[in-house]
């Protein structure tokens, strides 16, 4: 909320259907850009920092990767209060189940449980698009659900409102036999030209690698210093 605006005004708008009625459910606007791609080295996640609510930009600094454990991150876009709450639940969940099997809990699992709960909210409001990133037994994995339960494996997943800028620049560079420094460049590439088309993305690119070791946070740079950056590679 905007510092020293009236809370009832600044709602008013999100809170009237077409025909100026009141009392109808708060449209928020949502907007981000996350991704994330299988390649031969791991998992690579890269997400923007931008929070908006509305046409308000409520943070530049906002974190959308939330750490799980050593070996699972979950990534946020739509509404992030829907998506801290269900993760975090979830993060709950893990824990019990750890102590229950002695191990940790698969990739695949941990994205069934968060779909399992959030299908039975369908049709009430929900706002989420998360990818379930990890490494197990069976190698890296990547999952996309969001908040009608759909649950989708796979190698390459962007969301947000700026997923079709950033889908445009990894499928012109993407392949799974990338490099790391090539996955950290292309990762990096996309988000930074998603943040500049899209008005609702921006602040900072904040990347991590999954390995099997774990994943580590590689880099949090601001887009401003980036584009300045690629800007000056053309010339």
């Amino acid at each position: 909320m905007p510092v020293g605006v009236d809370p009832v005004k600044f709602m008013k708008p999100l809170s009237e259907n077409e025909n100026g009625e009141e009392g109808v459910r708060i449209r928020l606007e949502h907007g981000t850009t996350t991704l994330a791609f299988k390649f031969q080295h791991g998992v690579m996640v890269a997400v923007d920092s931008r929070a908006t609510s509305g046409s308000y930009v409520s943070s530049q600094t906002y974190d959308k990767v939330i750490e799980i454990n050593p070996f699972l991150l979950g990534t946020m876009s739509g509404s992030a209060a829907d998506c801290c709450k269900a993760i975090y639940i979830f993060y709950n969940c893990f824990r019990i189940y750890k102590l229950r099997n002695k191990e940790r809990i698969s990739v695949s699992a941990a994205s069934k449980l968060l779909a399992n709960m959030v299908v039975n909210y369908r049709g009430m409001g929900l706002s989420m698009g998360t990818m379930i990133c990890g490494w197990d037994k069976k190698g890296p994995g990547l999952y996309y659900v969001d908040d009608n339960g759909l649950r989708i494996s796979g190698n390459m997943f962007s969301t947000g409102s700026g997923n079709a800028y950033a889908y445009g620049v990894i499928d012109s560079g993407y392949r799974f036999d990338l490099t790391v420094p090539e996955a950290y460049d292309l990762a990096q590439r996309a988000i930074l030209h998603a943040t500049h088309r899209d008005a609702y993305s921006g602040g900072t690119v904040n990347m991590y690698h999954m390995k099997e070791t774990g994943w580590i946070k590689v880099s949090r740079v601001d887009v401003g210093n980036l584009y300045h950056q690629y800007s000056s590679e053309k010339k």
